[in-house]
């Protein structure tokens, strides 16, 4: 597979975390069947995803680029779903986690 396959399923892991994570509230503790199985299946998919970005994408870029956009996407699901804004100690971590992941993308190198 090409690197482009391995980015594809990078984008969608990132995207089913999102998901997963951002409804996770949802769930009422796992108490509504419902967003329970939703999430449930929606991380299963998520994992599966990223095992097979991981296989064509170096492990530390794609784990490091799946968390960094998945806490930054779910930070601002929730400040516009549930009105949690962060404090400007947040928004300096959401930053430097974006920063940290541009960072590694463009000059990371592996062996």
């Amino acid at each position: 597979m090409s690197n482009l396959s391995g980015y594809v399923f990078l984008l969608l892991a990132i995207a089913l975390g999102i998901t997963s994570n951002g409804f996770l509230k949802s769930t009422n503790g796992f108490t509504n069947i419902g967003p329970t199985i939703f999430c449930i299946i929606s991380i299963i998919a998520c994992i599966f995803c990223l095992s097979k970005a991981m296989n064509i994408i170096p492990v530390g870029f794609a784990y490091a680029t799946y968390g960094g956009l998945t806490i930054t996407a779910v930070s601002l699901f929730a400040v516009f779903k549930y009105n949690q804004i962060p404090n400007i100690y947040g928004i300096v971590g959401i930053t430097l986690i974006i920063i940290g992941v541009i960072l590694l993308n463009t000059l990371g190198k592996t062996t």
